[in-house]
């Protein structure tokens, strides 16, 4: 079972990150964290700790995903987590292919996942294309202005030279995003 990353520390660079989550090898365990059956996941609902939770079973499973098939960096980039039109591509597809592989599934059901994957591969290639997520570079998704809405600023690239140390950030900062959110509701629900 995998450690939670409220442990780790981002300054402390020359410490090992949850070796039990980001080891090079423990990609091959694909142990859910939780016991619960597979089921679809609303990024935007998550709970600050469903979403820590959430977020390192998606990351393993891309991992195993992208060595098992071979997939370039055009169809799974580095920096997926940072664009949400691949974090749902990618979550339904981990979902599904959940489904698939379930014990109690028909046998004919890991075929209709990889009929699936074909299709999936081509709308992850078509996004990455549009993001222009790279190998060791991410900028945000260009978001296109409608008529009557102020111009988006323009959108530089950012060269990230350690992928995991900037998966576990953009991680803790999500779950401390969802905490704040949630601290701030049970403060206005408790308040007179």
């Amino acid at each position: 079972m995998a450690e939670p990353l409220t442990g780790w520390e981002p300054d402390d660079l020359d410490a090992p990150i949850h070796e039990n989550v980001f080891d090079e090898n423990s990609f091959d365990d694909l142990d859910p964290l939780t016991p619960e059956p597979p089921h679809p996941i609303n990024w935007n609902l998550l709970t600050a700790e469903e979403a820590e939770v959430e977020w390192i079973e998606l990351n393993k499973w891309v991992h195993w995903l992208r060595r098992t098939y071979g997939l370039p960096a055009s169809v799974v980039p580095p920096f997926w987590h940072r664009h949400p039109e691949l974090v749902w591509e990618l979550s339904a597809l981990h979902l599904h292919w959940l489904c698939a592989y379930d014990p109690d599934q028909h046998g004919s059901a890991p075929f209709g996942w990889h009929r699936d994957f074909a299709d999936a591969r081509q709308r992850l290639h078509d996004w990455v294309a549009i993001s222009g997520t790279r190998l060791e570079r991410d900028r945000p998704t260009r978001q296109t202005s409608w008529p009557g809405e102020t111009p988006t600023d323009a959108v530089e690239d950012v060269v990230i030279s350690d992928r995991e140390e900037d998966f576990v950030q953009f991680v803790l900062d999500d779950v401390a995003r969802r905490r704040e959110a949630e601290d701030d509701f049970y403060a206005r629900v408790d308040s007179p």
